[in-house]
């Protein structure tokens, strides 16, 4: 099973090429440090999955899954992510990759979920498999950050993160103006007023630490 991996820390990538050496029918063919990295490497090599991390300079998290999804329909992205299940993994889903585990998941886990989506099937903690067949249900009211489209989703957390819109504009590769518009519509479909009540709103529905 050829395997690609996207970080842009090199410990990390350190960490996933010992796992993945350890283990006899896996190859890692490719390593990447930035979405655009992923794109051109994906289209370079032969790989069976890729393994992101959901927040890398330029391109990145829902909408760099979906673009790999969009170019190669057929092969499976697995993500990486330091952040919550319980907070990203129902968008990642959603936007198209075959499963979501957390930095803290042991090595063997993400082996298993390598075997597990390579072979076409879907990776779900139970914990989140439980969330997800509640939400198939409709149990429950969505919380009004939900309504947000992923781009929102996006800029929301980084906003609420403390990024500035400069520094979003220059990640995202958008021009300020058009954050601007993006933070305006945010503001109004959470029904808050400005950046500190976006961060507590944030913190409150444990979006962001």
């Amino acid at each position: 099973m050829r395997i690609l991996i996207a970080d842009d820390h090199p410990v990390v990538r350190q960490g996933l090429r010992q796992m993945l050496a350890g283990e006899a029918d896996l190859e890692l063919v490719g390593e990447a440090k930035s979405g655009h990295e992923v794109i051109e490497l994906c289209k370079r090599v032969e790989w069976d999955v890729a393994v992101l991390d959901y927040n890398m300079p330029g391109k990145a998290g829902l909408e760099l899954v979906k673009d790999l999804r969009q170019r190669f329909p057929s092969r499976p992205v697995l993500v990486l992510s330091m952040y919550p299940e319980d907070r990203y993994a129902m968008r990642v889903l959603k936007a198209g990759a075959a499963g979501y585990l957390t930095k803290e998941s042991a090595p063997e886990e993400l082996v298993n979920a390598l075997r597990k989506v390579a072979k076409g099937g879907r990776y779900v903690s139970p914990a989140l498999g439980e969330r997800l067949a509640s939400e198939l249900a409709g149990d429950g009211d969505k919380p009004l950050h939900e309504r947000l489209s992923d781009r929102e989703y996006q800029i929301m957390w980084l906003l609420a993160s403390g990024k500035t819109v400069g520094d979003i504009a220059r990640q995202l590769f958008l021009s300020p103006n058009t954050v601007s518009t993006y933070r305006v519509r945010i503001l109004r479909k959470v029904n808050v007023g400005n950046n500190a009540e976006l961060m507590h709103y944030a913190i409150r529905h444990q979006l962001v630490d």
